[in-house]
């Protein structure tokens, strides 16, 4: 088995041309819109993320995408096929990795693996040496023999990994790949994702983690079955904030807020455990007067700072937004 060897996370290798793209997609339950209008381009070799609160629309985007769920509007492809006409066909060459691990108890790590090599026609020998080229991917060579019912959860999902490249598919699917897992394990999964994506296999993560969403290289943030934004973590936080971010600890929160909110060099101000996150025009000339105007109303400043704008704040602007428009 190799040694994992953490370290600079390298970026991947693009490849030309797209894994997927839909036109207009939509799905429908009875009068419930799960996925509205949809049109998406995912290049191949890049890790895309889909984001957004549970309810978005994210789970079911991706299970039409996996041609698991029939398309009520629109159209999507996927490594060349369409999920419609040729959903088998799509099947063959992607993995997914599921919210559910879909394995075997009672079935030994090898043997789980090799059903699923076998399912997807593999042969006897391919899928024996698959597997073993899999389990190295994850580090779990040395526990083959061992019964997936009695798996830890964080080995568990491993294994559900593995199972999910054992074809070798072009595109990886992974369902809240990292839900339930402590933060040291959830960086372990994102090297190998990061490798994986290295060897040139392209990644949809379907995600409501703002930690997950920072490492794709391109995000999509979904809304009530819209998709809203597209961009690098990066391009949505300069496009969606127009601004700086001023975190400060101070006596009186709440009063503070007040107080900061009817400043019209401010542009929000959130609440976050005991720091205040206020959105500012500029972030040099605003401390001295958050400051002096915190100071008059007798309200002490223990610490503030300058920091760049998080995902977060891109959902409550983007939240924003609609609550405005309605």
């Amino acid at each position: 088995m190799r040694e994992w060897k953490e370290g600079p996370i390298e970026e991947p290798v693009k490849m030309m041309g797209e894994i997927v793209t839909t036109h207009e997609l939509t799905k429908r339950f009875g009068a419930v819109i799960a996925v509205n209008h949809v049109n998406l381009h995912i290049s191949e070799g890049e890790i895309f993320g889909l984001l957004g609160p549970n309810g978005a629309g994210k789970t079911t985007m991706v299970r039409i995408l996996c041609g698991l769920l029939t398309v009520s509007a629109g159209a999507a492809t996927v490594v060349g096929y369409d999920v419609s006409t040729e959903p088998e066909r799509v099947k063959e060459h992607i993995g997914y990795m599921s919210q559910s691990f879909c394995l075997y108890e009672d079935l030994t790590v090898s043997e789980n693996l090799n059903f699923f090599a076998r399912i997807y026609g593999l042969g006897k020998e391919k899928a024996k040496h698959r597997a073993a080229e899999v389990l190295d991917i994850v580090q779990m060579s040395e526990m083959q023999g061992r019964l997936a019912g009695v798996l830890s959860g964080g080995l568990r999902q491993r294994l559900a990994l593995a199972c999910a490249l054992v074809h070798n598919p072009k595109l990886l699917v992974l369902d809240e790949p990292t839900a339930g897992v402590d933060p040291p394990l959830r960086r372990v999964f994102w090297a190998y994702f990061r490798q994986l994506n290295n060897q040139g296999i392209s990644i949809l993560v379907n995600t409501h983690y703002m930690d997950d969403a920072a490492l794709c290289d391109r995000l999509g943030i979904m809304r009530n079955g819209y998709l809203d934004a597209v961009g690098t973590p990066e391009e949505l936080r300069h496009k969606t904030i127009r601004g700086d971010t001023v975190e400060l600890v101070c006596s009186n929160p709440k009063n503070a807020k007040s107080l900061l909110e009817g400043e019209e060099y401010v542009f929000s101000v959130q609440s976050q455990d005991k720091w205040l996150r206020v959105t500012v025009a500029n972030a040099d000339a605003a401390i001295p007067k958050i400051v002096s105007k915190l100071d008059r109303a007798g309200i002490s400043v223990d610490q503030i700072r300058a920091s760049e704008a998080k995902l977060e704040d891109v959902f409550l602007k983007l939240a924003s937004r609609e609550e405005t428009a309605s």
